[in-house]
């Protein structure tokens, strides 16, 4: 028997009045506006985006990846997520397609879908112009690598460039900062499935044909139409920088059955369907295995 994770119940005078009338999320704070900004993100009709994020976040803590704490949420009887802000104070969230407008010529920061511009290649050669030191480049390309065997982990398809960023904040007449924590994995976990097709492709058994056939939010090269999905991704990535990819990697390999079970079956039970316990369980465990064969 698992402990189920907790959840927050938000306090509608937690709300900001300037959020008031914002249906898909808004920002709030506890203790009377001095705690941590939090955003309530309600889930999509007929989705678990709302589990989708939570488990995310502690398959991100399994693998020592920074992320942005997640909770399960409820706020005037519906269910969603809640997750905390992590840019304080004067603490500036620069964003992926901010960056490439900088270092990319001619980039479209506007085009969030089929955008081929928002490849692996450029955001890889962004790291070098931003930072001036090789290893605060070496450094953030880690991390972020790591970003991307997440995703492998969890099919997360949506590492668009408003998905991923760069905090920064002024010291002197300078620019200090680094890679974001990992954020929004609510396109994740089959979330978008219902529970029928859930259970023809377990019978089928072709969690592995769903797994695969994803489209990832980053481009591999710009003649291509999608991304390929964030397990090819990675292997590609990794053939050709493997030293950033594998202390990730290795955390990723060690992820055991009974770890992967237990982080999915703490969603309480109304919250969360058998069919869909029974295929992000499978889902999980089949990337995981093939993140093995990258791994060797």
């Amino acid at each position: 028997m698992h402990e189920n994770y907790p959840v927050v119940v938000v306090d509608p005078e937690w709300r900001g009045p300037e959020d008031m009338g914002t249906k898909q999320k808004f920002w709030y704070r506890e203790a009377e506006g001095h705690g941590p900004a939090w955003l309530f993100k309600y889930p999509q009709p007929n989705t678990g985006q709302h589990w989708a994020e939570k488990i995310a976040a502690e398959i991100a803590r399994a693998l020592d990846i920074q992320h942005a704490r997640t909770e399960l949420a409820e706020f005037e009887s519906e269910r969603g997520s809640v997750s905390e802000s992590f840019a304080p104070g004067s603490t500036e969230l620069v964003h992926g397609n901010q960056v490439l407008a900088r270092t990319v010529e001619g980039y479209d920061r506007t085009a969030r879908f089929g955008q081929s511009d928002h490849s692996f290649s450029n955001i890889w050669t962004s790291f070098e112009r931003i930072f001036q030191e090789q290893a605060a480049t070496e450094k953030n390309r880690t991390a972020f690598a790591g970003y991307l065997v997440l995703d492998a982990v969890i099919g997360n398809t949506d590492r668009h460039h408003e998905n991923w960023g760069f905090l920064r904040r002024r010291v002197g007449e300078d620019w200090r900062g680094g890679l974001a924590p990992s954020f929004d994995h609510a396109s994740s976990l089959g979330r978008e499935l219902l529970d029928e097709r859930r259970a023809l492709l377990l019978d089928e058994k072709r969690v592995d044909w769903y797994s695969e056939r994803g489209r990832g939010g980053i481009h591999w090269s710009g003649d291509a139409r999608y991304g390929p999905s964030p397990l090819e991704l990675v292997r590609k990535a990794a053939e050709q920088h493997g030293s950033y990819f594998r202390s990730t990697l290795e955390r990723a390999a060690a992820l055991t059955d009974a770890l992967v079970t237990e982080l999915v079956h703490r969603v309480p039970v109304d919250w969360m369907s058998d069919p869909a316990r029974a295929f992000v369980v499978e889902l999980i465990c089949y990337n995981r295995d093939q993140l093995r064969e990258v791994a060797r």
